[in-house]
């Protein structure tokens, strides 16, 4: 092997896996110890042991002292040095230095189990750690018309970014032009490609496809959607769900009553049973091995940080482990509905000619209107146009009226798309309009009565109705509506299958809207007409029905309900930045179908968590039993101890799958 491909050294060895090496030092030193006993080569065996006693031993008693000092604790490190040292003045002072070799294998399955968990929880810190390499650390920039590169911190509001075929994408950024397809699987857990054109947006850490891009920052790189899912990311590291500060608090209130039950049973079997002193003593220092609670301390983060990990992986984002265990209680969910369980953005849905046009006549005159203007109708017409791939006529002497509608002469025919009370008026009266005429039409009186009779049907279900009027003849109408989303209907019957009692729409639009909405769903219950403090009332009275409900919801107004409930989730792309800080859990790829993953999940580290705890438990009282009943030796008691710990974090382990 050339000096070039050797990929570590031994200083990054004991840099990067210090427990390991401990535990290899001091597992060649027992054996050396032991094999020195073996020969009778006492004082080079009891000086090798004392060498696998301090290398092994020296990071449990550090941890164990620190806690005894800095917090006024006992724990379990401090209990199996405790152990150890019992067995090796055992030994000396019975002259039996073999016993010095049982403390020392105590030393070595610890160490071993210690860099085991080390191994464990760096290997779940890998998975979620990996998304700090997501983004690069340069950008290449235009300034001055001459590409440069520079520092992501370098990086300026307005900045613009050229990002070749291959690339990862620096910063959040508009794409001003090219196009291209994206991988965004780092931020939503999705594999397809996604198209993206001039206009839209493009987030750091996904990788560009096959185009030349050129980017405007729009916002500093410290506020870009990788770098805010990389901090809650380490704040779920951080913090420790309520199971876990339980088991810890148990653990220190365990530990002492584990020192004083040890102590009773070292001192009293002598004196009131006339056992003799070594063997109780040693049965003693069995004990605080044996009910150690280890494996019950190792039972909650590292199934709960595996489930984390996992979930970023799949575009689910946990905040804190609490939040993990939640969603798999929850009984109840509310959705907000626009941006939501619909788009938020409105369509197209409906086109209805007047005898002699077509839906495509109506449309592609409509659009070609439509095109010049910048309302969200406007917008949703010449999409649809677009998608229809019609060509569109040329637009002369266009004039938009501000919330009645637009006109101007397509083919040289006067053309107008708006309100029906804007079209009516302008038909009646002049093709020349005047606020006083639009506002003084009827807004019917001009128009087919089977017409006006669809109109008001559309309208009735919440749709808004578009007027296109030519020559002064209505041609047809448009409807428009905010669309459900193509995920929201199977996601709610996968809910309901997964045993969710009652799922609940909440929305500040009109009850008309919301019914229609709801019924198409298959929602439980519907709130309507809503303003923010009432979704929080109404998260309330389902929380009094159900405990655990979750709020499912990307606006700003849906905050309050989402901080009110017991698991608030965002849409991550969709959803504003408040709802994004608010939430608990984030779903990146805004895929409602995710929400069901999510839940499954939740529910899977609950399993887990109650099995790693009836296993630790039911280990604990057989060791116990086997100890009490003089079956069991040190070393014996020590790999059953530390390996149902090897075991239970293993176990959580099965997440990360």
């Amino acid at each position: 092997m050339t000096p070039q491909s050797q990929t570590f050294s031994t200083p990054s060895l004991l840099k990067d896996h210090p427990d390991a090496v401990a535990a290899v030092t001091c597992g060649i030193l027992v054996i050396l110890g032991w094999l020195a006993l073996y020969l009778n080569w006492v004082g080079l065996g009891v000086l090798i042991l004392v060498a696998a006693y301090v290398i092994g031993g020296y990071e449990s008693t550090r941890e164990g002292l620190t806690t005894l000092f800095e917090e006024k604790q006992l724990d379990v490190d401090l209990l199996m040095i405790v152990a150890a040292l019992g067995a090796a003045g055992l030994g000396l002072w019975q002259q039996d230095y073999f016993l010095m070799v049982d403390g020392a294998v105590l030393i070595l399955i610890f160490a071993i189990s210690g860099a085991l968990e080390g191994y464990a929880m760096q290997r779940t810190e890998r998975n979620i750690r990996s998304l700090m390499d997501l983004a690069p650390d340069t950008a290449r920039v235009i300034r001055q018309d001459q590409e440069e590169e520079i520092s992501i911190s370098q990086l300026q509001v307005g900045d613009k970014v050229v990002v070749k075929p291959g690339e990862l994408i620096p910063t959040d950024a508009l794409i001003v032009s090219g196009s291209s397809t994206l991988n965004e699987a780092s931020i939503t857990g999705e594999s397809m490609p996604v198209e993206k054109t001039a206009g839209e947006e493009v987030f750091a850490g996904t990788i560009n496809g096959n185009g030349v891009l050129t980017l405007k920052v729009h916002q500093p790189p410290e506020s870009s959607l990788i770098q805010r899912v990389i901090q809650l990311v380490k704040q779920a590291q951080t913090e420790a769900p309520p199971s876990q500060l339980f088991i810890e608090r148990f653990e220190r209130g365990y530990a002492q009553v584990i020192v004083v039950v040890g102590i009773l049973l070292a001192v009293l079997p002598p004196i009131l049973l006339a056992w003799d002193w070594e063997t109780t003593i040693y049965r003693a220092l069995i004990f605080l091995v044996v009910a150690s609670p280890c494996a019950l301390v190792a039972a909650i983060m590292p199934t709960l940080l595996s489930g984390i990990a996992h979930g970023a992986r799949e575009g689910i984002l946990f905040k804190t482990g609490a939040q993990l265990e939640m969603i798999g209680r929850v009984k109840a969910i509310a959705f907000d509905k626009t941006g939501t369980l619909t788009t938020g953005k409105p369509q197209v849905v409906k086109i209805i000619p007047t005898p002699g046009q077509t839906e495509n006549q109506v449309l592609q005159i409509a659009a070609a209107l439509e095109a010049y203007s910048e309302h969200p109708i406007g917008e949703a017409i010449a999409q649809a146009a677009q998608r229809q791939q019609l060509l569109l006529s040329p637009v002369d002497r266009v004039k938009a009226e501000v919330g009645q509608g637009i006109s101007g002469e397509v083919e040289q025919k006067f053309t107008l798309v708006g309100k029906a009370a804007f079209v009516a008026t302008s038909i009646q009266k002049s093709p020349v309009l005047t606020t006083q005429r639009q506002n003084t039409a009827s807004g019917y009186d001009a128009v087919p009565l089977p017409l006006q009779a669809q109109a008001q049907e559309l309208e009735a279900e919440g749709k808004t109705v578009i007027w296109v009027a030519q020559a002064g003849e209505i041609l047809g109408i448009i409807a428009i509506a905010d669309t459900i989303r193509p995920s929201a209907i199977p996601a709610i019957e996968r809910l309901k299958q997964l045993g969710i009692k009652e799922i609940v729409l909440l929305t500040g639009d009109n009850q008309r809207t919301a019914h229609s909405i709801a019924q198409s769903l298959g929602v439980d219950r519907v709130y309507a007409e809503l303003l923010p403090e009432d979704k929080v009332s109404a998260i309330r009275r389902l929380q009094q029905q159900y405990k655990n409900v979750a709020m499912v919801g990307d606006g700003i107004n849906d905050a309050p309900a989402l901080a009110q409930a017991s698991v608030g989730i965002a849409m991550g792309i969709a959803g504003s930045d408040v709802a994004l800080e608010t939430a608990d859990i984030v779903l990146m790829a805004d895929r409602l179908e995710k929400l069901e993953q999510a839940i499954r999940l939740g529910r899977r580290s609950q399993r887990i968590v109650k099995q790693n705890i009836a296993f630790a438990l039911s280990f604990i009282f057989l060791l116990l039993i086997a100890n009490f009943t003089g079956n069991i030796n040190m070393p014996l008691a020590v790999i059953g101890h530390e390996g149902s710990t090897v075991l239970v974090i293993l176990s959580g382990l099965r997440l990360l799958r």
